[in-house]
């Protein structure tokens, strides 16, 4: 089982529904987010276009944030989610400034890395995540790649796609499609 999201660029608008429902499932603090939106503006005018993403921790399988822990609190569990074992973290801040991301954060109040989980609580129970439940256009999809029937293999299969930052070699489970 490998766990990964599909966010179609086209479909998103940056409405922040999914950043809202993160936190409101996970707790996150006011002026935190563990995913965002990303506004990519190209060209110059009046030929200019825009592409709208929502972002948030890439669930690598080649984590950097994983290899540069000095505690192992940065792991990488059954379905390839990276999480964060809370108890295990010193609040070193290595994981932080690793992510090439810039998906990871201080909790300002617990004291360890927090990020991103896929809301694994949820996966678990064979639930989506919270954002991709909640998206009013539906332009989030989840699922297992080793599943050649999840939303998330078909729509790969199907569409033109794209990971950010290839170049540093993190093989991210977040693809967008284009």
């Amino acid at each position: 089982m490998r766990y990964a999201m599909a966010i179609d660029t086209k479909k998103c608008v940056g409405c922040s529904d999914c950043v809202v429902a993160c936190q409101t499932e996970n707790d996150v603090p006011i002026g935190y987010c563990k995913d965002w939106i990303t506004e990519t503006v190209e060209g110059t005018y009046p030929n200019l276009s825009i592409e709208l993403r929502s972002e948030r921790c890439n669930h690598c399988d080649n984590a950097p944030c994983v290899r540069c822990c000095p505690t192992g609190a940065s792991q990488i569990v059954e379905g390839g989610i990276v999480i964060t074992e809370e108890d295990l973290c010193i609040g070193c801040g290595a994981c932080v400034e690793s992510c090439p991301y810039e998906a990871r954060f201080p909790h300002p109040t617990r004291g360890f890395a927090d990020k991103c989980t896929f809301c694994v609580h949820r996966v678990v129970e064979g639930k989506n995540p919270a954002c991709v439940e909640v998206c009013p256009t539906h332009c989030m999809y989840f699922g297992d790649l080793d599943d050649p029937n999840s939303d998330v293999s078909q729509v790969l299969k199907n569409r033109k796609h794209y990971t950010l930052a290839p170049e540093a070699g993190t093989a991210p489970q977040i693809y967008y499609l284009s």
